[in-house]
């Protein structure tokens, strides 16, 4: 799976007041009517637990100057850890973080769940999305085990 490029994005949740999240590269849209996003998390993760018991998510859709963010949110020496400390973050219906400068975003309440061996489907539908202010960005793309950019 090294040779599949991908966006790279912050999938978070918050579930009386504890916030977390995590990167990934398993997001997709789904359907354009109803908006609907889908994540594939581990079950394993705080990120997944607290995303069950919320009942919703928030994606933020990494720009390519963003990349010691994901690998913040990579981490498992930080999966414990308050991995939003010192980053500047806002919150719209869900409650869910999402990262200020973030390429794009999507505010998602869970839709549906799918049990698929280590990990879960998040199917959310999409209530609020919104883009950076800065259209020139690029995306951090993630392949062959490293970051890459556009151009």
């Amino acid at each position: 799976m090294r040779f599949w490029g991908t966006g790279v994005a912050i999938v978070s949740s918050t579930h009386d007041g504890e916030a977390h999240g995590m990167t990934v590269n398993s997001f997709t849209a789904l359907s354009l009517e109803p908006p609907l996003v889908l994540v594939a998390i581990e079950k394993q993760t705080r990120t997944h637990g607290i995303m069950q018991k919320a009942g919703s998510y928030a994606v933020s859709i990494l720009d390519e100057s963003q990349k010691a963010i994901s690998e913040r949110f990579a981490g498992r020496d930080t999966e414990q850890s308050n991995r939003f400390l010192d980053l500047e973050t806002k919150t719209f219906e869900t409650g869910s973080p999402i990262l200020s400068g973030a390429l794009a975003f999507f505010d998602c309440r869970v839709r549906a769940e799918h049990d698929t061996g280590t990990h879960t489907l998040f199917i959310g539908e999409v209530i609020l999305a919104g883009q950076s202010s800065n259209e020139s960005s690029a995306p951090l793309i993630y392949y062959n085990r490293d970051y890459r950019s556009l151009v």
